[in-house]
C-alpha cells in the first residue's frame, strides 16, 4: 500500500485510502474558519488574497477564492472579524471574540483527540 503524507507542517505519512483523503479534505476546507483565524491571531491583519496564500503556505491547500471570501463574509457577520477598507481593497482582523471562538475550537479538538485516541 503507498503512503501518503498529509501537506501540514508535520508531514504525518498516511496509508492512501479512501477515508483518509476524505478526512484530510474535512480537516481542511469544512474547517476553514479556523484555519483562517489562526492566521489572523498570528499573522495580524491582512486581505483575503494573502489570507488564502498564507494557508497553503503554513496548512499545505489552496482554498478556493469564493470559497474564502464567503467564510470571511460569516466571520465578520458573526462579530468573529472586523474589516477595514485600504485602497479599495477590504483589510480582515481578528476580533476578540474570534480568539474566543478559536480557543473553544482548540478545545474542542482536544476533547475529541482524547476520546479518540
Amino acid at each position: 500500500m503507498a503512503v501518503k503524507y498529509l501537506s501540514f507542517p508535520l508531514l504525518i505519512p498516511l496509508m492512501d485510502s479512501p477515508e483518509l483523503r476524505r478526512l484530510e479534505g474535512q480537516l481542511s476546507r469544512e474547517i476553514l474558519w479556523i484555519y483562517l483565524l489562526s492566521i489572523l491571531k498570528s499573522s495580524g491583519p491582512m486581505h483575503a488574497y494573502v489570507l488564502r496564500e498564507k494557508v497553503r503556505e503554513r496548512f499545505g491547500f489552496l482554498p478556493g477564492e469564493v470559497t474564502a471570501y464567503i467564510v470571511l463574509y460569516k466571520l465578520e457577520s458573526r462579530g468573529y472579524v472586523k474589516t477595514r477598507k485600504e485602497a479599495n481593497r477590504v483589510v480582515y482582523s481578528i476580533a476578540a471574540s474570534g480568539r474566543n471562538l478559536l480557543k473553544e475550537a482548540e478545545k474542542s479538538f482536544r476533547q475529541k483527540q482524547k476520546l479518540l485516541f
